[in-house]
This record gives structure tokens, C-alpha cells and sequence, in this order.
């Protein structure tokens, strides 16, 4: 579905020297690498999260990906197509939803731009109002796509954008912060809306977002690019197995134990009696349970992994 090799995008910024002959006829740029030999291959009904800091590259390649940007060099080929050509059979194949960027028209209501995007993708009559249905359905939306899109919630807003953006059944769909701004209740909505929809219509996805619960909660694979390099492409549960070297043990004690017991385990991180949690190496954790098994009084024992969000901080830590 999407292959990427050797992908390279150079920016030329302009440079303000502050002397006004020299910034009008010899104006100078400076290059900024922004994708450095970006290499990955996504198939048929992946959902893919693509995920960075600021400036990392990543809406940049997806503006790539759907042809908004023109690459400095590199192959890419999006459903055997070269993006940037923009040719009429990969659009319609296709859509970019980004968490704050609009296409409805606020004086309109959300209907309006549904018939619109009708006419524009083509779409029959009987497809239309199929795909309207199961699409409103998802989201339990059938009674405000009528209602002005001045009048809507953020959350309801971003439901109806979704819904515009997907009408004509794209093959491939690219998320840039789809839940960006959005209260925990519409954040939830949006992530159950993309489950729901690759579900039912089998799309190839890639999703981009700070949020990391996003990514936890919708992408087996996870792409990690920094400063325009990938450092990671893989499974979440790969990344712990590969990066983390801690686990936390967490103890309920049946009854009070003696400090001296309790700190040849380690420092607990939290220390409110009977709760007890520790941060240990991985390595030492067959020992730290079987020590805890025969001197520990407990009633409830919980091994836990490091945070995705800690692994994925001491990546870029250790790029810098």
C-alpha cells in the first residue's frame, strides 16, 4: 500500500539579514534537513502510529504521502502512485484529516458539506447514504449532522469532520492529531470512531498524535522518528522488550514489615503503608520475587512495565 525508501525533504528557509538592498535582490536561505533517508513499508489494514517531537518530520511526511509536498529525493509510492502527481484515481483513494484544520463551513450545516464532498468524489447515491448511515451510526451523530456547525461542540465538530473525510470510502487515511484540543470524553469517541471505522472498511491507516494513550490504544506498530531519522519501526510490546531495562513491583502487605526487610528489595518510589512500590532492574527481578515470595508478608503482588512515554523519552534523550 505505502513504500518509502531513502525518503529526503530539504527546506530552504530564508534568512532576514535586516538590510533592505540585500533582502530584496540577494536574498539568502538556509537548508533545514527535515527527512533523512526516511525508509519504511506500511501494508493492506495496518494501523500505523508515526510519532515524534515537534519538528521530527512527521507531518511532513505525510504531507509527502498524499502529495501535498514534493520530496527533495528518495522513492515513494502511495497505491502504486507518485503522490505529488495528484492524479484523480489516488485522490479519491485517499484522505488527510488534521486535528486543526477545518473543511466544514460554520454557517452550514455539516449535511451541507457531506453533499458536497458527494459531488466532488462522485459518489452514487445508494453508496452515499450507505456509508453516511454506517459512518453517523459510529458515532451516534444521525440527529446534529443537521444542526448548523456553528452550534456544535468542539468534539461534535471533529466527529463531523471525520465523517466528511471519510464519505467516500478512502483506502488509505492519514491523521495528523486527530484528537488534538479535544476533553477526554471526545478523545475516547475519536479513538473508538478509527477502530470502528478500519474495522468496517478495512483501511490502511497512519496516525500521528502527542497523546500516547492514542497510540496505545489504536496502533499495533509503532514508528518513531526524530530529527528526521527513524529510531524505532515495530510492535509496542518490541519497544519495552528492546529499551526497558525496569519493571515496578507493587506490594500490599498483609502486615506491617520491618524497614530492613523491606529495603534490601530497594528505596521504594511510594512508601504509604500497606502500599509499597519499587523501581528494580529487570535483570534482578527473578531474585526480588523469589526473595519477596519467602520474606514478605503480601496480599497483593503486581509487576508492572515501564511506561511507553519513559522508553520513548530516553530514546530521543539519547539522540541528542
Amino acid at each position: 500500500m505505502i513504500v518509502v525508501k531513502n525518503l529526503i525533504k530539504i527546506y530552504k528557509i530564508y534568512q532576514k539579514t535586516g538590510r533592505l538592498i540585500t533582502d530584496i535582490f540577494f536574498r539568502k536561505y538556509e537548508e533545514v534537513l527535515a527527512l533523512d533517508k526516511v525508509s519504511f513499508e506500511i501494508g493492506k489494514n495496518e494501523l500505523v502510529a508515526f510519532i515524534g517531537p515537534n519538528g521530527a518530520g512527521k507531518t511532513t511526511t505525510l504531507k509527502i504521502l498524499s502529495g501535498i509536498l514534493f520530496p527533495t529525493a528518495g522513492y515513494v509510492s502511495v497505491l502504486g502512485f507518485f503522490p505529488f502527481e495528484k492524479k484523480e484515481a489516488f485522490l479519491k483513494q485517499i484522505s488527510f484529516i488534521m486535528g486543526q484544520r477545518n473543511q466544514l463551513i460554520p454557517d452550514l450545516t455539516a449535511m451541507d458539506t457531506f453533499l458536497l464532498n458527494k459531488e466532488i468524489y462522485e459518489i452514487d447515491d445508494y453508496q452515499f447514504k450507505k456509508n453516511l448511515q454506517k459512518l453517523t451510526a459510529i458515532f451516534s451523530a444521525e440527529k446534529i449532522i443537521h444542526q448548523p456547525v456553528k452550534m456544535l461542540s468542539l468534539g461534535e465538530r471533529m466527529k463531523m469532520e471525520f465523517i466528511a473525510a471519510l464519505l467516500h470510502q478512502p483506502r488509505i487515511v492519514f491523521l495528523d492529531e486527530p484528537t488534538i484540543g479535544l476533553d477526554i470524553f471526545s478523545q475516547e469517541a475519536i479513538r473508538e470512531f478509527i477502530k470502528d471505522y478500519q474495522k468496517e472498511f478495512k483501511a490502511t491507516i497512519i496516525l500521528t498524535s502527542h497523546y500516547l494513550e492514542d497510540v496505545k490504544r489504536l496502533a499495533k506498530r509503532l514508528i518513531i522518528i526524530n530529527k528526521g531519522k527513524i529510531l524505532y519501526d515495530g510492535s509496542l510490546t518490541a519497544i519495552l522488550q528492546r529499551f526497558s531495562q525496569i519493571k515496578y513491583v507493587s506490594l500490599i502487605l498483609e502486615k506491617k514489615v520491618k524497614q530492613e526487610a523491606l529495603f534490601k528489595i530497594g528505596k521504594p518510589i511510594v512508601y504509604q503503608l500497606p502500599k509499597v512500590i519499587f523501581q528494580v532492574e529487570k535483570k534482578e527481578l527473578p531474585r526480588i520475587v523469589a526473595y519477596i515470595n519467602n520474606k514478605i508478608p503480601y496480599l497483593d503482588l503486581v509487576i508492572e512495565d515501564e511506561k511507553i512515554e519513559e522508553v520513548i523519552k530516553s530514546l530521543f534523550k539519547n539522540q541528542r
